[in-house]
């Protein structure tokens, strides 16, 4: 999947420090979610498309490492950007 330049820079405008800033955990976080989102509805109408569900599992794995890591650092952060991104109930 491509995502346009422009949908990068709002996410991580909206998300991160700045439209530039791509190497914050909260950018890179709703980043992943985003394509996560994308890949869950590509799914539900290809359901055998195995790669992609491969492509899925990696990038859930990805972003509950970066979860557990502003866990530990700064649980303020993480439990802003949850909020947020309404990944928890």
């Amino acid at each position: 999947m491509y995502l346009a330049k422009e949908v990068k820079e709002e996410i991580f405008a909206k998300h991160g420090k700045g439209a530039n800033d791509t190497g914050s955990a909260e950018g890179q976080i709703a980043l992943f979610t985003h394509r996560i989102n994308h890949l869950t509805e590509h799914l539900k109408k290809n359901r055998k498309d195995y790669n992609t569900e491969r492509s899925l599992v990696k990038l859930v794995g990805k972003r509950r490492a970066l979860l557990d890591y502003l866990t530990k650092k700064d649980i303020l952060r993480y439990r802003a950007i949850v909020k947020e991104l309404g990944l928890r109930k």
